[in-house]
């Protein structure tokens, strides 16, 4: 049985049970088919265990003693995407703290008859998702729920949090405005009591967590996408923004501009086969990090900085490579 098919037959389920019955042909407007395919349709749903029943008097088919789908009034297509990602995203491991959304695809798929539950998991089994690497965030499933919690009340917590950019552990008292994640991690964004601002934080790296009992009022005016503006990722710089220009060799080229890197991003494709990307860029730091791995490949045409940067990064990568190699271990 193919997704057409099981996305029809659940919508002519979720048909039949949202109403006190309904004749062929307002069966076949509700589902968007012909009269034949719901007739078709309603003797796939009594095969598979549904009871069906028709109502010669009146004309009209109903569920009989019996509900089959909750009455959160999912789609076909949303139950469908809904157990697919779920049990994709929870053989992958990813993204971390999935487990209240797979708990409701099992519901969902628990509420159906047998049969259907059969056909719709063999359908979800043929569909895979590939997750990029990612933190897989162990033991860290508490620092969550917490984070989530003091957010949801607005309350401040204490947190012990192993800097990268001080190298030490800091301790500090968070206001979490937001969580995020991102590629391969979870992060809090807040107001920060050591910094005076708002900072982000990998949930990763936090030590230790303390709830501290007092209220905040998180800004009218924050968001996070104006927090964030035009960062590559998730570090935005202080100061005006850089027109970033990368010139791609053939043997990239497409694979950079099939994908949608950033919000600003335009490509431009030279006669020779080479693409010219640009972005408008707020920080260099991360967006080297992206150029550097493509090796020779890539060129920063501009700006200044950013071509100095990588070209300062790629000289430290020889100077590594041409020291002797170190014994093995």
């Amino acid at each position: 049985m193919n997704v057409k098919r099981i996305t029809r037959l659940l919508k002519l389920l979720q048909t039949l049970q949202a109403g006190d019955g309904q004749n062929a042909a307002g069966l076949a407007a509700g589902c968007g088919v012909s009269r034949r395919t719901v007739f078709r349709d309603l003797q796939s749903l009594k095969t598979a265990g549904v009871p069906v029943e028709f109502d010669q008097d009146s004309g009209r088919y109903s569920l009989v003693g019996a509900s089959f789908l909750p009455p959160t009034n999912f789609t076909a297509e949303e139950a469908l995407a809904l157990i697919c990602l779920t049990e994709q995203a929870a053989a992958a491991e990813m993204p971390a703290f999935l487990e209240p959304a797979a708990v409701a695809a099992r519901k969902l798929l628990a509420s159906m008859p047998d049969e259907l539950r059969e056909r719709f998991q063999q359908v979800t089994r043929t569909i895979h998702l590939r997750p990029t690497a990612r933190n897989p965030l162990t033991d860290k499933k508490s620092v969550y729920q917490q984070l989530v919690d003091a957010q949801a009340a607005r309350r401040t917590v204490r947190i012990d949090y192993g800097s990268l950019t001080e190298w030490e552990t800091i301790h500090t008292e968070l206001r979490p405005y937001e969580l995020l994640f991102d590629r391969r991690s979870w992060y809090v964004v807040g107001r920060s009591s050591l910094h005076k601002e708002v900072r982000t934080f990998n949930l990763s790296r936090i030590d230790s967590l303390t709830p501290t009992g007092e209220t905040f009022r998180r800004p009218k005016s924050f968001s996070l996408r104006r927090y964030l503006g035009n960062a590559w990722r998730l570090i935005p710089d202080s100061g005006p923004d850089s027109q970033v220009h990368v010139r791609f060799e053939p043997l990239v080229a497409h694979n950079v501009a099939e994908v949608l890197w950033h919000k600003t991003q335009r490509c431009e494709w030279r006669d020779d086969g080479r693409l010219d990307f640009h972005a408008t860029v707020s920080g260099l730091g991360e967006v080297s990090w992206w150029v550097l791995g493509y090796g020779d490949q890539a060129e920063v045409i501009g700006p200044p900085a950013l071509r100095k940067l990588v070209a300062q990064r790629a000289t430290n990568m020889v100077g590594v490579y041409g020291r002797a190699r170190p014994p093995a271990c």
